[in-house]
C-alpha cells in the first residue's frame, strides 16, 4: 500500500495500489491528508478498451479503403494509429491523476491532468453512497464508488476500486455521514 507521504501532493503523488485501509485519516505533518491512489487495474481496463475500439477503428480505416480504392488509400489506418499512441500514454496519465483522502470531516477526491479538479464532500451532506460495477469492471475486479448529496455540483465518483475497498469505503462514508447529519 502506497498512501504517499506528507510532501507528496502533487498529480502523481500516493501512486500506489489504491488498497487504503482507511486507518488513519491524516498524515504526521499538520494534518496533511494521506492520498490514496486508484489500484492499477483501472489503468489495465482502460487501455484494453481503448485497444479494441481504436484497434477496430484502426482496422477498417485501413482496410476498406485499401481493399475498394488501392494499396496507396489503406494511408487511412495512420490517424487512428496514432490516436492509440497518444491514448495510450494519455490514458495512463489521466489513472495517476486520480487519487482520493479520507478526512476526520469530509472526503477529498483528486483529479486531472491540465485541469485539476478537486471535490471536497462533507460527510454530513451525503445523502447516498453507492457501489457500482458494469460488466467490464466486474471482468477486471473494479467496483466504482458514487457519492450523492443535497447538491448536485458536489456529487462525486471514486472509479476502478477492488470491491472490497469500495465496500469498505461504502460502509465507513455511510456511517460517518448518519453520525454527521444527526448533529444537524
Amino acid at each position: 500500500m502506497d498512501t504517499g507521504s506528507p510532501q507528496d501532493t502533487g498529480p502523481d503523488a500516493g501512486q500506489g495500489t489504491g488498497q487504503g485501509t482507511g486507518q488513519g485519516t491524516a498524515g504526521a505533518a499538520g494534518g496533511e491528508p494521506v492520498w490514496i491512489a486508484l489500484p492499477p487495474g483501472l489503468l489495465k481496463m482502460r487501455r484494453l478498451l481503448l485497444v479494441v475500439w481504436l484497434g477496430l477503428i484502426t482496422l477498417a480505416a485501413g482496410l476498406v479503403p485499401g481493399l475498394l480504392a488501392g494499396p496507396a488509400w489503406a494511408a487511412f489506418a495512420l490517424p487512428p494509429l496514432a490516436l492509440l499512441v497518444w491514448g495510450w500514454v494519455m490514458t495512463e496519465r489521466n489513472w495517476r491523476s486520480w487519487r482520493y483522502a479520507e478526512r476526520a470531516d469530509d472526503l477529498l477526491i483528486s483529479r486531472g491532468v491540465l485541469w485539476r479538479e478537486e471535490t471536497v464532500v462533507p460527510y454530513g451532506r451525503m445523502q447516498l453512497v453507492e457501489v457500482t460495477s458494469g460488466p467490464v469492471e466486474r471482468h477486471f475486479g473494479l467496483a466504482s464508488v458514487q457519492l450523492h448529496t443535497a447538491a448536485a455540483a458536489t456529487d462525486a465518483t471514486i472509479p476502478g476500486l477492488d470491491p472490497a475497498e469500495a465496500e469498505r469505503l461504502r460502509d465507513r462514508l455511510t456511517e460517518l455521514g448518519e453520525a454527521r447529519s444527526a448533529g444537524l
